[in-house]
C-alpha cells in the first residue's frame, strides 16, 4: 500500500478529478486519511469538506457519483489524480460538468465557457 503524505498539507492533500474517458479535468477536492481509505474501501470518491469539516461522499444527494476507475499519485505522494467515471456526467454543484466552467477573458472578464446541465436549486433546494 503507499503511504500518502498528508503532513505537508496539515493533514489534507489535493485530488484533483479528471473524467477517465474524455481527459477533461472535473474538480479538485481535499482527502483526509479517513476519507482516502473510504474511497478505497468503496471504489467511489469521497472527500473531505473544509468548509463542513466533514467526509462527503461525492454525489450522494444528487446522485451523480464519481466511481474511481484508475489512481495516479504524485512523485512526492502528496497530490492524488483520480480518473472517474462521473455518473449522471456533471461533477459541480452548480450544474455544469466540471467546476472550471469560467475561463479568464480579455480584459481579464469572466467568461463562462459551458452551459449548465442542472438546476441546483432542484437538484439540492437551496
Amino acid at each position: 500500500m503507499i503511504d500518502l503524505d498528508f503532513n505537508k498539507g496539515n493533514g489534507l492533500l489535493p485530488a484533483i478529478v479528471q473524467d477517465y474517458q474524455t481527459g477533461k479535468v472535473l474538480m479538485l477536492a481535499y482527502l483526509d486519511k479517513a476519507s482516502w481509505r473510504k474511497t478505497l474501501e468503496t471504489g467511489e470518491a469521497h472527500y473531505w469538506s473544509r468548509s463542513r469539516q466533514e467526509i462527503w461522499h461525492k454525489g450522494e444527494t444528487s446522485g451523480h457519483i464519481q466511481v474511481i476507475k484508475e489512481i495516479l499519485v504524485d512523485c512526492d505522494q502528496d497530490t492524488v489524480l483520480f480518473r472517474v467515471e462521473q455518473v449522471g456526467g456533471v461533477a459541480c454543484h452548480t450544474g455544469h460538468v466540471s467546476c472550471f466552467y469560467r475561463k479568464l477573458g480579455e480584459n481579464s472578464e469572466v467568461v463562462t465557457v459551458e452551459e449548465r446541465i442542472f438546476d441546483p436549486e432542484k437538484v439540492y433546494g437551496k
